[in-house]
């Protein structure tokens, strides 16, 4: 049987080396919880990006929706003009 007589200094070393180990571990989690959390924000803030992106194409031609009114508008007048010729000659 081997008994190991450690020195009040030696013990001093060994309880240090574990306390070190613990506070290694603990930064390593806590920086693990901080990449993961990260990643999250990233995908949502990528989330957001795409669909204001999204959102930027769906109005890029809102401006041309005045157009588009006065041209139906005209349209319909025409087609009422056509239909009242229409109804005249028969």
């Amino acid at each position: 049987m081997i008994v190991l007589a450690l020195s009040s200094n030696q013990t001093a070393w060994w309880i240090t080396l574990v306390i070190g180990l613990v506070v290694a571990l603990v930064v390593w989690g806590l920086l693990e919880l901080l990449r993961r959390t990260v990643d999250e924000i990233d995908a949502g803030v990528s989330e957001v990006w795409d669909m204001g992106k999204r959102v930027a194409q769906n109005t890029q031609t809102t401006h041309l929706l005045r157009t588009t009114v006065a041209r139906g508008t005209e349209l319909s007048e025409e087609v009422e003009r056509h239909r009242q010729a229409g109804r005249s000659g028969q």
